[in-house]
């Protein structure tokens, strides 16, 4: 098929970050499960929840506490748990969620689910930030939770479409965007968690430009809200998708739940690629001091 319906899921976080971590994800998984069937009932095809969505973004402080959100992939019950749903509503589901890999190793990952309830594999993001962000103690601490990803720049042939994942921080880096082009993505999704006041000035400029360098659609999630106790900053939503030429083809609101819902034309694809040569006209042999520098 030529043309596909995306979904993009933004919430806010219901439950004080005080609260235990089994009800912050009893909570949320509710939540995001009535928005995922939300978002079948206007025909989505293919849908993205926000960074690790079954929580707040317990990253603004560094404590223990947060280790026992993750769970193991595929083996945890969220992704099991969304591989039914999947299967229910006939939906590709990518899935956020803090991943554990044996005994205590952390990343922050997403599991592809494809439209018949089988898991296609995962994506851990590769950049991880370790900055001051509004004010206080609070920040984006993620190296206190997180390994740096090491499974490479997969791409999912699901049932409507070939998809990459770029995790939040790592759309700052054009490397790993023009991986995905290379290995054949047709629409990359990067599920987010960012404030005011420290990125929302790149947020409508970087991805866009990815789309347009790399030919194809990006599909960009944010939460929204401001979440307590931290306070870092406000969540700003704008959940959107680009297309290969850089317009944005839908778009949320900053501060509301919803399913945002934009039409992905892979004809738009071909029509761009055929105009822009930038994977014909690239130059390998000539960046190898990129990895020496």
């Amino acid at each position: 098929m030529s043309k596909v319906k995306i979904g993009l899921i933004q919430a806010a976080n219901d439950v004080h970050g005080d609260e235990s971590v089994e009800l912050h994800k009893r909570k949320a998984i509710e939540k995001h499960i009535a928005l995922i069937r939300e978002a079948a009932q206007q025909g989505t095809q293919m849908i993205c929840l926000q960074e690790i969505f079954y929580g707040p973004y317990f990253c603004a402080e560094q404590t223990t506490k947060w280790y026992d959100a993750a769970e193991e992939i595929p083996n945890g019950p969220t992704t099991k748990q969304f591989q039914e749903l999947a299967k229910e509503l006939g939906v590709v589901i990518v899935l956020p969620i803090y991943e554990r890999e044996g005994i205590a190793t952390y990343y922050n990952t997403a599991a592809v689910i494809d439209a018949d309830g089988a898991y296609l594999g995962k994506y851990r993001k590769h950049h991880i930030p370790h900055v001051a962000a509004g004010g206080g103690s609070c920040g984006f601490w993620e190296k206190y939770y997180f390994k740096p990803g090491n499974l490479g720049y997969p791409v999912f042939d699901t049932a409507f479409a070939k998809i990459g994942v770029y995790i939040c921080y790592d759309r700052h880096f054009p490397e790993g965007a023009r991986a995905l082009g290379l290995n054949g993505a047709e629409i990359v999704f990067n599920p987010s968690a960012t404030v005011a006041g420290t990125s929302e000035y790149l947020w409508k400029l970087e991805q866009p430009a990815h789309a347009v360098a790399n030919g194809y659609y990006v599909a960009a999630i944010n939460r929204v809200g401001v979440e307590a106790p931290w306070n870092m900053g406000e969540f700003y939503g704008q959940s959107y998708l680009a297309d290969p030429r850089g317009s944005i083809v839908a778009i949320g609101s900053r501060d509301q739940d919803e399913v945002v819902i934009g039409e992905m034309d892979k004809e738009l694809i071909r029509e761009v690629r055929n105009v822009w040569q930038f994977y014909r006209d690239r130059r390998p042999e000539t960046y190898d001091q990129i990895i020496s520098l």
